[in-house]
């Protein structure tokens, strides 16, 4: 294997680089914090010559992904990034994007939407677009943003997908620390994703109608076969990581295990807090607890095999949600797919939901803990009192801050 730079990169740095070696066509750019910097370092790359691409800033994300979808439905490869308030306003658009099957990858610097006004971290912007129909990946730490980012253009662009691709990381937990990030060379990216191959790309010499009226005797149909589409990528997405992983090297599955081996009661995680939770699994297994992880990589399409297989011979899951679904009955989105996942399972583990880190409050080990105890409780009396408690929070019934 060939040596290969270490570059200290904060994780909107990872992604820009990462796309520039993806070589996009087009780039639609709307800043908002904490997504700026990438759009930023991808304006540098063009204007210092770096990068061949066509830079459009537009007057709005709703623009962003507008542009987007008319560049990517022509053949071009197509690239945005957005966060909060901004991926709210092109909401429109992410429905678009994916009926027209248009392979637009998009980075996310996770951050919590109004109101009140806040600029820090949760997922409650991606997480309210789950239903959009992209396929949705959560990054880590800024090694994972790089190369994830690289292999959304491959997955989107595969001919069995055609699906457009979000690249999650945390706002500024993620986007504005800086670590060490192995790049690949140019040579490696290009051997790995090809130039794009469109299907249909609009030609005026074979002219063809895109987004006509959906009438009922037809709209379910349409609709079902994008529904089959986005569940058998996930076949196609396991196999690319595969790939990716034999070309460099890289160790990477759609759920991550870690210190599973003999644990009774586990967290399942998504996102930066992994690594924290890692952390207060390490204090727990020094203190003889059978505690371990699951971290999720792979939200959209929600890998229910892989994860049931990860699940089986548990006695609890807590479910750590960056976010909280107003009135439901499991506080949040994950655990909601979770228990669904996991309903018709002979032996199910216990499933309780722990909402933290609203609005960029601080999670810290201790609150790891205090959720294991939790667990381990539920494991030790074999039966589960709530569904879900809310974690770092003053109110009655909380896990407080």
């Amino acid at each position: 294997m060939m040596a290969r730079k270490v570059l200290a990169l904060n994780g909107d740095e990872a992604a820009a680089y990462a796309v520039k070696q993806c070589k996009p066509d087009v780039i639609a750019a709307y800043p908002i914090t904490p997504q700026t910097i990438i759009v930023e370092r991808l304006s540098d790359f063009v204007a210092d010559g770096e990068l061949d691409a066509e830079f459009i800033a537009v007057e709005s994300e709703h623009s962003a992904m507008s542009a987007c979808i008319g560049a990517s439905a022509m053949g071009a490869r197509a690239y945005t990034a957005t966060a909060s308030q901004g991926l709210a306003l092109m909401y429109e658009m992410l429905f678009v994007a994916s009926s027209f099957r248009l392979p637009i990858v998009m980075s996310v610097a996770n951050r919590a939407l109004n109101s009140p006004l806040n600029i820090w971290n949760d997922m409650s912007d991606t997480m309210g677009a789950r239903d959009c129909g992209w396929i949705q990946i959560y990054n880590e730490n800024s090694q994972e943003v790089y190369d994830f980012t690289i292999q959304a253009f491959r997955i989107a662009e595969d001919h069995r997908v055609l699906l457009p691709v979000m690249v999650c990381h945390d706002g500024f937990v993620v986007s504005h620390s800086t670590e060490g990030v192995e790049v690949l060379s140019d040579g490696e990216v290009d051997s790995f994703l090809p130039p794009r191959d469109p299907v249909y790309p609009l030609d005026v010499e074979k002219p063809v109608t895109i987004g006509c009226v959906g009438v009922p005797e037809y709209y379910p149909e349409i609709k079902y076969q994008q529904e089959v589409a986005t569940k058998k990528s996930i076949e196609t997405i396991k196999e690319i990581l595969r790939e990716f992983n034999e070309s460099f090297g890289r160790s990477y599955g759609i759920v991550e295990e870690y210190r599973t081996d003999g644990a009774e009661v586990a967290l399942l995680t998504i996102g930066s807090i992994s690594g924290t939770a890692k952390e207060a699994v390490d204090e727990m297994r020094a203190e003889g607890k059978p505690v371990g992880l699951l971290k999720l990589r792979l939200f959209r399409p929600f890998p229910i095999e892989a994860l049931r297989k990860s699940l089986s011979g548990l006695k609890v899951v807590g479910v750590v949600d960056r976010h909280i679904s107003f009135g439901s009955c499991m506080g949040g989105a994950l655990n909601m797919e979770v228990r669904a996942a996991l309903y018709e399972m002979k032996d199910r583990p216990h499933v309780m939901g722990f909402p933290t880190g609203l609005g960029g409050r601080d999670i810290r080990v201790e609150h790891f803990l205090k959720i294991i105890d939790e667990l381990l409780m539920i494991a030790e009396q074999d039966a589960l009192e709530e569904e879900y408690k809310v974690v770092g929070c003053r109110g009655p019934g909380c896990i407080g801050p």
